[in-house]
């Protein structure tokens, strides 16, 4: 049941219709706060889960509503207890960074995420517009940044999940832009997409991929294998990944695969077992429709939220204003 506090507004009341009307639009104002303070996950998450914040295409200097996500990031992470957080790629608009110095560390990054619940690991992947720039300067970055994980342009990460067994979350990180034929032929991609040997990342991902001892495996790419935009839904970036990993990620039976590039929040759910989750939104949103395989979509600027435990992965997405936009559980 809703609680109100007593205000000071009883003379509007006793007083002309136009007054009684305001009462009633303030009293429901008013009660819709209350309700959006109910509607926190932290009770929605069990006590021993391993908690992250996922974001995407986010840094803008602060602009486009980069500030305001970061911020209920850090109110979201402290409710949650967050222990890392991962950042899908297009880390810096419009062309990445140019070095270990570039402006855009301490503009689009250090004086944005500044808070103390914003102190913890950042595993990040490359986008498309960070290959723009120098995408080595992002992963050399792990050597200044106490914060910052990009040990390599792919790689992968063990976690260990609280219970009786030997549980572990599997995270393995993927670059996918050299997925992408068209890029190697383009002039601002093309460089930077050459020197990375494909062939070899594919290998070690079927390798890692392989193991039979992790409880739960999530894959982290920056172009989505399935979109719901009207833009890229068979865009060649879309169909590229779909055709190069799909049969990789349903045959190892990875849980759920995590993207962003789309700027919007979605979970899809095609044939083959694998949850696809996007959240490319912390710092624009654009429009998204739906497809069949559509279980969420929104164009709304946020994040999601990974619950893992050895029972249950819990997934949220969250909006820029505290909003619990969606949630759904992975169960096995």
């Amino acid at each position: 049941m809703l609680g109100f506090k007593k205000l000071e507004i009883l003379p509007f009341i006793l007083d002309t219709n136009k007054r009684l009307l305001f009462f009633v639009t303030f009293t429901i104002a008013f009660s819709h706060v209350i309700i959006a303070q109910q509607h926190g996950i932290a009770d929605r998450i069990s006590s021993d889960a391993l908690n992250f914040i996922v974001i995407g295409d986010w840094g803008r200097y602060g602009d486009d509503h980069q500030k305001q996500v970061a911020d209920q990031m850090a109110k979201t992470a402290k409710e949650i207890h967050a222990q890392f957080f991962i950042s899908v790629g297009d880390n810096f608009y419009p062309k990445g960074v140019a070095s270990t110095q570039d402006a855009h560390w301490f503009y689009s990054f250090e004086d944005i995420y500044k808070d103390y619940a914003h102190q913890k690991e950042w595993y990040s992947i490359l986008g498309n517009h960070d290959y723009m720039g120098n995408p080595d300067a992002q992963v050399a970055y792990t050597q200044i940044s106490r914060r910052w994980m990009m040990p390599g342009r792919y790689y992968t990460k063990d976690f260990k999940l609280r219970g009786d067994k030997e549980d572990v979350l599997q995270l393995t990180f993927i670059d996918t832009n050299p997925l992408i034929p068209e890029f190697y032929n383009n002039l601002e991609y093309g460089p930077n997409v050459i020197t990375q040997d494909t062939v070899a990342q594919i290998g070690w991902m079927k390798e890692v991929l392989s193991r039979e001892d992790k409880r739960w495996k999530l894959v982290i790419g920056h172009h989505p294998m399935f979109t719901a935009s009207e833009k890229r839904r068979e865009g060649y970036d879309t169909r590229a990944i779909r055709s190069s990993l799909r049969n990789i990620l349903e045959s190892n039976k990875v849980d759920a695969y995590i993207a962003g590039h789309d700027h919007s929040l979605q979970h899809l759910l095609p044939d083959g077992g694998v949850h696809h989750f996007i959240s490319g939104s912390a710092s624009e949103a654009t429009e998204v429709g739906e497809l069949p395989i559509t279980k969420f979509s929104k164009q709304e600027f946020g994040f999601l939220v990974f619950s893992v435990n050895v029972e249950e992965v819990s997934v949220f997405a969250i909006a820029y204003d505290g909003t619990l936009l969606y949630e759904t559980k992975i169960v096995k």
